[in-house]
């Protein structure tokens, strides 16, 4: 499954769910006031930008937003909601592609750096969000904690969510540290509705690492937007880091 095969127009078309899911107010809420907060004055920039679920509700409040995403499809939903003036976006891959500018702060939301699926990637991805940063400026990921725990010895599948109408389930390849997200939308009949998206997990602290391999430390780890404490037992997280004041050599490479 290629990226832009999964992010087609089909997809792009049933992506938003207003107020509801990732639209939530209560889920999208503390992550544009954390944004926002973080943003200060320099304008900032949203790796893999999608439908602009987060970047409009942002540049709402005042901030210069722009994007790389490598969905067209995903774009032109955006576009029907901001226009190229006032959210520029550049279409390529987060890891390659570059925006024009020096930006304060990057961020990468909602699991989407797992859509990297080789650690060469996920590392060039770090590398890209520093070139596009000005000294001292952040790099922001939101990123679930591998639930490896609840996997026996033998089983290569663990269901993450079941609710009306729906089922979650993950699919592992521990030996890659792949997995996919099979989502089964159902009705009263027989049939379901099949989504699929494949993922590299990351632990923390690889993700430190990579980070430190771009020129970055970490500045706060929380267990969400809201800045609850980041525990053993925490399912998620988001990471900030930053660059030093003055750049070196080690962002450049």
């Amino acid at each position: 499954m290629r990226q832009d095969e999964i992010w087609n127009a089909e997809t792009a078309e049933r992506y938003d769910t207003p107020g509801t899911g990732m639209f939530a107010p209560e889920v999208l809420d503390p992550a544009v006031d954390r944004l926002a907060a973080l943003a200060g004055d320099g304008p900032v920039l949203e790796f893999a930008i999608g439908t602009g679920r987060v970047a409009v509700p942002l540049a709402g409040r005042g901030v210069r937003v722009s994007g790389i995403e490598l969905s067209v499809p995903m774009v032109e939903r955006l576009r029907s909601k901001a226009d190229a003036a006032t959210i520029p976006v550049v279409i390529g891959d987060m890891a390659t592609a570059t925006s024009p500018g020096e930006y304060s702060l990057v961020y990468l939301v909602y699991n989407t750096i797992s859509n990297l699926l080789e650690q060469a990637e996920q590392v060039a991805c770090f590398r890209n969000a520093a070139r596009h940063l000005k000294p001292g400026g952040r790099f922001v990921i939101e990123l679930e904690v591998p639930e490896l725990r609840v996997l026996p010895p033998g089983q290569r599948a663990a269901v993450f969510a079941t609710e009306p109408g729906y089922v979650g389930v993950d699919t592992y390849d521990v030996l890659r540290q792949h997995l996919v997200s099979h989502h089964f939308e159902f009705g009263d009949g027989r049939e379901a509705r099949v989504f699929r998206s494949p993922h590299r997990y990351v632990w923390p602290s690889e993700l430190d690492l990579m980070g430190e391999l771009a020129g970055f430390t970490l500045e706060h780890r929380y267990a969400d937007w809201s800045g609850t404490e980041f525990t053993a037992e925490s399912r998620s997280h988001v990471s900030i880091y930053r660059l030093p004041a003055r750049p070196t050599h080690l962002a450049s490479h």
